[in-house]
């Protein structure tokens, strides 16, 4: 039943999911802004886009950060998903694609529902409390 081309809807993304295909409107534009990252300086364009399920952020990464207008449509291919501060954010960068769809294709800005993505039970903990985070190296060889 399922394609690995069919694109997959707004209220089903979860952190983690990578090779992401969406089709969704564009209802906002943030704009772009510079943020200093650990790999340096990189550029983001932030926007809210929905389908016909909900509305998700999401955050262009490079040079395709002011790629986006609000009312667009858009298929966004190998998008990835992400939580941040608790919010499930779609990403999208260089390997990204944007293909411009009929405005059919996504119901109209008023007909998406408000309702966002879960990212259940908040960020995970940095660490597993049990089993596998026990320190290595100790409890063998010397007595």
């Amino acid at each position: 039943m399922s394609n690995p081309e069919s694109s997959t809807k707004v209220k089903d993304l979860k952190p983690g999911m990578e090779n992401v295909t969406v089709d969704v409107r564009v209802l906002e534009n943030y704009g772009t802004r510079t943020i200093e990252t650990k790999a340096g300086m990189r550029t983001l364009g932030e926007y809210l886009v929905g389908d016909d399920s909900g509305r998700v952020k999401l955050v262009v990464w490079g040079q395709k950060a002011s790629s986006l207008n609000a009312g667009d449509v858009v298929e966004i291919k190998n998008a990835w998903v992400t939580a941040f501060k608790g919010e499930v954010q779609l990403n999208a960068g260089k390997n990204s694609e944007f293909t411009k769809l009929n405005d059919d294709a996504v119901p109209a800005a008023d007909k998406i529902p408000e309702e966002m993505p879960k990212s259940e039970g908040g960020a995970p903990p940095s660490r597993p409390r049990f089993g596998r985070g026990a320190p290595r190296g100790r409890g063998r060889g010397r007595r």
